[in-house]
């Protein structure tokens, strides 16, 4: 299964190289994500900051879908857990799918109770948006306030995220991220990453069809 990828934001080469290497190293046998730069030349933002933000990316990513050439991909996949462009693909040329819808209803499905945390509010308060879209609950965020550098500083992002979970002895904790290595829970709720967690599930679709081809 080859799924195409842009970025939610215009994020240059360095980054795109980091965010590529993510995608190799967690996708599955039988997957390959091939992420693309949504570029400055798209009007996307370089960073989500506000509610503007987030819904002009929204727009600059279903955008690049919609242009894209579909030859040689299976699927379309938004580099960002809250998969800007899912409501309204009808009319694309391959279908579009969701890192944070595959999660969500992955962990909501476990009857354990869901937390997650978000580096600023303007994307805790979409991603509230987005479960309510999926019919689930909206889980208990925490903020973590961290600038937008935080997502490459792996140290800063797991040390914020530990402080603000502490006081949590159990459940998951849904990582509102696609681009950052979660450092493994060291007790209590279970950090999970998001984009890991959809390749897997993606992965599985993919060998279901094979078998039953």
């Amino acid at each position: 299964m080859r799924i195409l990828s842009f970025t939610p934001i215009a994020v240059g080469e360095q980054e795109l190289a980091r965010r590529q290497a993510r995608y190799d190293e967690h996708s599955p046998d039988g997957v390959e994500v091939v992420l693309r730069d949504i570029g400055t030349g798209s009007g996307a933002p370089t960073a989500l900051e506000t509610p503007e933000d987030v819904a002009t990316s929204e727009r600059a990513v279903l955008a690049a879908f919609a242009a894209a050439d579909p030859e040689g991909f299976d699927a379309f996949l938004p580099d960002c857990v809250l998969d800007p462009g899912i409501d309204d693909q009808d009319g694309l040329a391959r279908p579009l799918l969701g890192i944070g819808r595959l999660t969500a209803s992955f962990l909501a499905s476990q009857g354990t109770p869901l937390f997650s945390v978000a580096r600023n509010p303007a994307i805790a308060a979409e991603l509230d948006r987005r479960f309510a879209s999926y019919g689930l609950t909206a889980p208990d965020t925490r903020v973590l306030d961290l600038s937008f550098d935080a997502i490459a500083d792996d140290r800063v992002w797991n040390e914020t995220v530990e402080r603000s979970v502490a006081d949590l002895d159990g459940g998951f904790v849904f990582n509102a991220c696609s681009a950052v290595d979660v450092a493994p829970s060291a007790g209590g709720a279970v950090l999970v990453d998001p984009t890991a967690t959809a390749l897997r599930l993606i992965g599985l679709r993919a060998s279901l069809d094979g078998s039953a081809a």
